[in-house]
């Protein structure tokens, strides 16, 4: 076993290191992407028992799952978007895995998330967060922290007669990060994209930009909250679907045991 690897197992066994889970439980009451009547619809995950150590399997409990590729805590791949069909090795079961596990940078706009539902991450604030911890280094995953991982229910859509309203990045911002070379962008909310982001140019910008430049999206992120600026590591290895669009998955940071 190579040195890093012993240091690692080492320093997790000792505390020194420690996992933070960033993923919201998988059952049927949790919210899924509502779009417009005329389109498709994402399906909420589904739970059927087959059979629990009775007549229909004496010795197992097993269930039949059903659900949408972007359903929960989810990965999306390059193929998920218009602009990202074309890329190479765009689907979830082509991706490289090294490109599941890499550095994290967490940009905290939970405060003004907290006071305006519509809160927008601009350039300004990258660039303020990189006069204070350096510039995002490229291939590191950004998060954008909202703390909107703590609402319930109909709160988490924020659905309102125009659609949905929450957070996201402006097309700028989306277009810096990708000139920082990022490995890929992560919210909170149930899209990368804030909840009125039809109305930017283009169109749900983070969707369009991140995957037309082969690059990866993960949602409904929780526990932002525990992790430092710069210093964790991400683990979001999706599902290894064939042709897949993207998968929910378990998405697992590293950090520093001595932060709380």
């Amino acid at each position: 076993m190579s040195d890093a690897i012993t240091g690692l197992a080492a320093a997790l066994a000792g505390g020194q290191a420690r996992i933070v889970d960033l993923t919201h439980t998988l059952d049927a009451d949790f919210p899924v992407i509502v779009l417009p009547p005329e389109f498709g619809q994402c399906a909420r995950f589904r739970m059927e028992e087959v059979s629990a150590y009775d007549h229909r399997g004496p010795a197992w409990k097993w269930h039949n799952l059903s659900l949408n590729e972007h359903t929960g805590t989810h990965f999306d791949a390059p193929i998920h978007w218009i602009s990202g069909k074309d890329v190479p090795a765009g689907a979830v079961d082509e991706i490289p895995v090294e490109a599941f596990v890499g550095p994290v940078v967490v940009l905290d706009c939970s405060d003004g998330a907290a006071s305006d539902d519509d809160f927008e991450l601009t350039p300004d604030i990258i660039t303020a967060w990189e006069d204070q911890h350096g510039k995002i280094p490229s291939g590191v995953w950004v998060l954008m922290r909202s703390d909107w991982s703590r609402r319930r229910g109909t709160d988490y859509l924020n659905m309102r007669e125009d659609g949905p309203h929450s957070p996201g990045p402006t097309p700028a911002a989306i277009s810096l990060l990708l000139e920082r070379g990022i490995r890929g962008f992560g919210t909170e909310t149930v899209g990368t994209d804030a909840g009125q982001g039809m109305h930017y140019e283009p169109p749900y910008p983070a969707h369009y930009l991140l995957h037309g430049a082969g690059k990866y999206g993960l949602q409904c992120l929780c526990n932002l909250d525990q992790l430092p600026p710069t210093g964790a590591m991400l683990i979001a290895p999706p599902l290894k679907i064939k042709g897949g669009t993207g998968s929910p998955l378990r998405v697992l940071a590293l950090i520093p045991g001595d932060i709380e």
